[in-house]
């Protein structure tokens, strides 16, 4: 989605992905945490001076280091906590994570190096929580949300109720437009400052430098060494941005006044950003353009027919003899399935995965797009379990298609994420193999057989 002025310039999405769904903002949540943190500060609440262990006294370990006493709010802010490594995959496996974060040992002194650190963030969502009464979700509905009318807006918690605040957030690309358009306009919106315009200047201005090592003909060819404010990357063209894995960025242009708001499941994520610079930035233009009927027209079309095809397949025998249910018990551990059920009827598979005594249906059409909806934990990056408590069903778009005669692939987009997974079943008589892949780590795939029940 582009704005320009604050009116969208152009939309788009790819089949099955559309603007009603939310998407799995992954660290974008960094920016709207920081903006927690920016209302709190703006309302007397804390200051970013505030040592962090002040707000958790009954948290702290029986020997506080020089360093962790010395730990301020906009420490974490900026991603200088004085971590290494980087604490968050240790410390998210766990129960308590605000108790375990005060016993990982702050190595360099707060404020002076830069190491990218989910857990700081989650300490400021914690932090916010403690300070207001409210989870962070509740804390910014009346004064985020409901004013830029986002709705339906549903964040991850940490075994203790507490947001996750470094990740987990999910909200409509629309939203995602939305504010960057409220940072672009330095906090107002609707004739009303929503944000303090201080705050806007502190959070967009370059508190440390990523990658200080580097020379500077690698620097000017580098959107992630370009500074870094609260929560908040700078970025070449005076731009900066919010950035979440594989792809999802709100891209703010000041000088240009645009707003970019992509989502994506992207490994390479300044390509990404360069084909903003190399292709978007150079066609905008300070004065106005003469109209241009049939270039609008052909965007428009383009953008209307944006499609992620399924694959093609051929047909197989095997649909008539899996007409009826056929259940294979499988060989694995873990939370790969114990029984694959599998039944076709008019061109609709009827999968179930049997997961820890739960069942998980789903249903994939040939060759093309099937929406329904999972209870089932989807691939994300983030492990802790916990993360999903409370959260609604995850929607999923499949379809399946016959590589030959005896081998399905099942294709299974969860359109509220980057994420999708593929699952390869090969039948060969009374015996079962089975791939799982997803497209978190395309080259990792989960082997396993079974025999039919």
């Amino acid at each position: 989605m582009l704005l320009r002025y604050g009116k969208v310039i152009a939309e788009g999405w790819w089949n099955p992905y559309h603007p009603d769904l939310k998407h799995t903002m992954y660290s974008v949540s960094k920016t709207f945490t920081s903006t927690a943190v920016g209302f709190a500060v703006d309302e007397g609440k804390l200051s970013v001076d505030d040592r962090v262990i002040s707000f958790f006294p009954e948290q702290l370990p029986e020997m506080v280091s020089d360093n962790l006493s010395a730990l301020r709010v906009k420490d974490l802010l900026y991603m200088a906590s004085g971590h290494h490594p980087d604490p968050t995959w240790p410390v998210v496996r766990g129960q308590h994570w605000t108790k375990d974060f005060f016993s990982v040992p702050i190595v360099d002194e707060p404020g002076t190096k830069f190491l990218y650190n989910s857990l700081a963030t989650y300490m400021l969502s914690a932090i916010v929580q403690k300070v207001t009464g409210e989870k962070m979700i509740d804390y910014l509905t009346p004064r985020l949300f409901n004013p830029l009318f986002i709705k339906d807006v549903d964040w991850e918690v940490d075994p203790d109720g507490v947001n996750t605040g470094g990740w987990g957030l999910r909200i409509k690309t629309e939203d995602m437009a939305k504010f960057g358009q409220l940072y672009l306009q330095k906090g107002r919106w609707n004739n009303q400052q929503l944000l303090s315009e201080e705050w806007i200047d502190e959070a967009t201005t370059a508190k440390i430098i990523q990658k200080p090592e580097i020379t500077e003909e690698d620097r000017v060819k580098d959107d992630w060494a370009q500074g870094y404010g609260y929560k908040i990357s700078l970025c070449r063209n005076n731009a900066f941005r919010a950035t979440g894995a594989f792809g999802q960025f709100i891209i703010v242009m000041p000088e240009q006044d645009v707003v970019v708001a992509i989502t994506a499941n992207s490994y390479n994520m300044q390509k990404g950003l360069d084909l903003v610079w190399d292709y978007l930035l150079p066609a905008i233009h300070a004065g106005q353009l003469p109209a241009d009927t049939d270039a609008e027209l052909a965007l428009q079309q383009k953008l209307a027919s944006l499609s992620l095809p399924p694959e093609k397949g051929i047909d197989s025998p095997l649909e008539e003899f899996l007409s009826s249910k056929t259940t294979y018990v499988m060989e694995t551990s873990g939370t790969a399935p114990t029984a694959i059920s599998i039944r076709f009827k008019e061109n609709i598979c009827y999968l179930s995965l049997k997961i820890k005594d739960m069942d998980y249906p789903f249903e994939l059409s040939k060759e093309r797009w099937i929406e329904g909806e999972t209870s089932r934990a989807i691939p994300n990056i983030f492990p802790s379990p916990s993360n999903f408590v409370g959260l609604p069903p995850f929607k999923y778009a499949g379809s399946y298609s016959w590589t030959d005669e005896q081998t399905l692939s099942l294709m299974l987009r969860y359109v509220e994420s980057p994420h999708h997974e593929i699952i390869t079943l090969r039948f060969d008589g009374e015996q079962l193999d089975a791939v799982l892949s997803n497209s978190i780590n395309p080259n990792r795939k989960e082997e396993f057989t079974g025999k039919k029940n």
